[in-house]
């Protein structure tokens, strides 16, 4: 079978899940279309967006919008989602729609989706303030959720998470923070949360924190790990062993033997008053 040439276009990509067609021919070039666990999933490159969100809308059905949010992906960007629902008509079965799309770390700019959906204004302020992504055309992005004098996207992978080094918890938390003197065990910073000792108010005026010495393993004299002693279930520990040879020994203090190895009994004994008594 021959291959095809440079000027052929390759076999059409089959639809996914509930699509009437392939998503690069529904959603446009550079689409893709994948299903798991009842959720339809499609992604679409930046400047298709708007296009791909009016195909869900007026082609599939979708006109139920739920929620539009984002996550920051280190290395490739603000991944944008918008979960969409397609309510069935006559009992039919609900179809669910996730349409997703990539912007740029440098430059995290997208349309806004309120001309298509106008649900979704509240979404894209509350997605401008936790990931400062700006929609453009829309019609107010003003705070939400933050209070003004808030600096930072609290949602982004790079903001610093500085609650706990500007302003210690109430009470004590961890052992030793109490003053009681006892010792302190070593704190784990959580991802976000720098060292109080390189960010913050008490910035190189802590000292710093001494240095742990790793356990090593138990060696023998020769270098060799000591072979580990094992024991049958008959044999006991080694204070059942003890114990036995213990009462082994008061029973040859106070039992004395005849030639045989056998205990002797008090009839056995030789009465020492008639040894010789014969003789007088």
């Amino acid at each position: 079978m021959s291959e095809p040439s440079h000027g052929e276009s390759a076999e059409p990509a089959e639809p996914v899940g509930w699509l009437p067609r392939a998503a690069p021919a529904l959603f446009g070039a550079g689409a893709t279309a994948v299903e798991a666990y009842a959720l339809l999933t499609v992604d679409v490159p930046a400047e298709r967006w708007i296009s791909a969100l009016t195909v869900a809308r007026d082609e599939l059905g979708c006109d139920y919008f739920d929620w539009l949010s984002a996550v920051d992906e280190p290395g490739s960007g603000f991944q944008v989602c918008v979960h969409l629902v397609a309510l069935p008509a006559g009992g039919g079965q609900l179809r669910r729609l996730v349409l997703r799309t990539t912007v740029s770390h440098d430059a995290p700019v997208l349309p806004t989706a309120t001309g298509v959906y106008s649900g979704a204004s509240w979404h894209e302020r509350e997605t401008h303030e936790m990931f400062g992504l700006d929609f453009t055309d829309h019609p107010g992005l003003d705070p939400l959720l933050l209070p003004d004098e808030f600096e930072g996207h609290p949602l982004r992978k790079d903001f610093v998470l500085a609650a706990r080094v500007a302003k210690a918890w109430p009470g004590a938390k961890e052992p030793g923070e109490s003053g009681d003197g006892g010792p302190k065990r070593r704190q784990m910073l959580p991802p976000g949360v720098p060292d109080p000792n390189e960010w913050g108010p008490l910035k190189g005026q802590l000292p710093a924190a001494p240095a742990r010495t790793a356990r090593g393993r138990r060696t023998a004299a020769g270098g060799e790990r000591p072979a580990r002693r094992t024991r049958s279930a008959s044999a006991g520990s080694a204070s059942q062993r003890k114990a036995e040879a213990d009462r082994g020994t008061d029973a040859e203090e106070g039992s004395p033997e005849d030639g045989s190895g056998s205990p002797q009994s008090e009839s056995q004994r030789p009465d020492p008053r008639r040894s010789g008594g014969d003789e007088d």
